[in-house]
């Protein structure tokens, strides 16, 4: 099975005023990750507001030679196929995202291909702190590279958070498929044949020389008990 984990940086937090300025995308087969990103960064056609940029850093001067949304977006479908979309707060990062399909005239995405990681892990550990930060430190999840929040980054952090709280990393089941079966030679035992008891009885030596020890034995408990 192939999903897509994504996330999103915008200008905001409302589609319209606001516009997408990154999105990073990873993708899985079977909960493994494959190796295959798809990471752009898009001027936004207007200023970043100062409160947005302390979040991921991205300032104007860097965006100002960015591909607007509409020259990428095709290899953005292309990427993500039909697969189901993964996010964590999914409702924001797929307004913006089916926001600049709309806006460029492209079909928007079905709302019934998201799946919500802040949903899952609200059912999983109700009354928790659930940011990907949080999640990252309930599963042991190394995040000490990140610094501000970018897109590529983490969609890579949320996919390994991903893949816990849907039971731990396992191999599908479907993988199966892909191993070439190897005939398996059933070989029959021979047949067992009982063999007689053996006897070893001691030899008059052996049972001179144990007379001999035992008669150093001094106060022997198995004396005791016969008397007694």
């Amino acid at each position: 099975m192939r999903e897509i984990v994504f996330d999103t940086e915008t200008t905001g937090f409302t589609f319209g005023d606001d516009r997408m300025v990154e999105i990073g995308c990873v993708e899985l087969v079977n909960r493994v990750e494959t190796g295959r990103t798809f990471h752009a960064y898009f001027h936004p056609e207007r200023t970043m507001p100062p409160g947005a940029q302390a979040i991921h850093g991205l300032s104007d001067a860097f965006l100002s030679d960015k591909p607007l949304f509409h020259a990428v977006a095709e290899e953005l479908v292309a990427f993500i196929g039909d697969a189901p979309l993964i996010a964590h707060n999914a409702s924001f990062d797929f307004s913006f995202l089916n926001g600049e399909l709309g806006r460029c005239g492209r079909d928007v995405i079905c709302m019934t291909r998201m799946i919500d990681t802040l949903a899952i892990a609200k059912q999983r550990h109700p009354g928790a702190k659930l940011t990907l930060d949080a999640l990252c430190s309930r599963y042991g999840i190394d995040r000490s590279h990140r610094v501000l929040h970018g897109a590529l980054l983490d969609a890579q952090l949320l996919a390994q958070v991903y893949v816990e709280l849907m039971g731990g990393r396992q191999i599908g089941l479907s993988l199966v498929s892909d191993l070439v079966a190897e005939e398996v030679v059933v070989v029959e035992a021979a047949p067992r044949v009982a063999r007689p008891a053996r006897h070893f009885a001691p030899s008059e030596g052996e049972l001179a020389a144990h007379a001999a020890f035992m008669t150093r034995v001094k106060n022997p408990i198995w004396g005791a008990a016969a008397s007694g």
